[in-house]
């Protein structure tokens, strides 16, 4: 069995109107939500044998604060093409995973992680599927699990095992407006 581990990159910061997209940073709330999820990864048990991220700076921000947080280093691959790419774009990434890799962690944005997911995991009544259609908040993760390899990874092939928004764990980092 594989796991897929989505990161939504945390709160970023809007105070510069002419910063370009993918230079803006972390606010002081996402700084603390991605922490707040580093701990939640630690605590969880959760361990990862591959991680691929967006080389945006609120993305690398965010793997800074979560490493902090997590205690163990992180060394991402980075790969352009998972900044504002769509859920294809993301499945042609999955799908070129090492094929010895068992659980990878994948951190970027939306709106293409909420719609991966929701292309990769089946409709159904269940409450982590419920919240994963009605918001993918920044800084939430979204676990999915699904048999075969990497290449084998096809819409409704997976299984939603967690989804985990900051404001779950912490009250003060919810609710999210983005």
């Amino acid at each position: 069995m594989k796991t897929l581990t989505l990161l939504r990159h945390a709160k970023s910061d809007w105070n510069d109107p002419a910063q370009r997209d993918f230079d803006r940073g972390l606010n002081g709330r996402g700084r603390r939500a991605a922490a707040v999820i580093g701990v939640y990864l630690r605590s969880s048990g959760m361990a990862f044998d591959h991680i691929v991220a967006s080389p945006a700076v609120r993305v690398v921000e965010t793997l800074e604060q979560l490493e902090q947080a997590y205690g163990e280093t992180l060394a991402p691959v980075w790969d352009r093409r998972i900044y504002l790419a769509s859920a294809v774009t993301l499945l042609d990434v999955v799908q070129e995973l090492p094929a010895e890799a068992s659980h990878v962690l994948l951190v970027g944005h939306n709106p293409g992680l909420e719609d991966l997911a929701l292309w990769l995991v089946p409709e159904s009544a269940d409450p982590p599927r419920v919240a994963l259609e009605a918001k993918y908040p920044t800084a939430t993760i979204a676990e999915l699990t699904f048999e075969g390899g990497w290449r084998d990874l096809a819409p409704g092939a997976a299984r939603l095992a967690r989804f985990v928004r900051p404001r779950d764990l912490d009250a003060t980092l919810g609710p999210d407006e983005d």
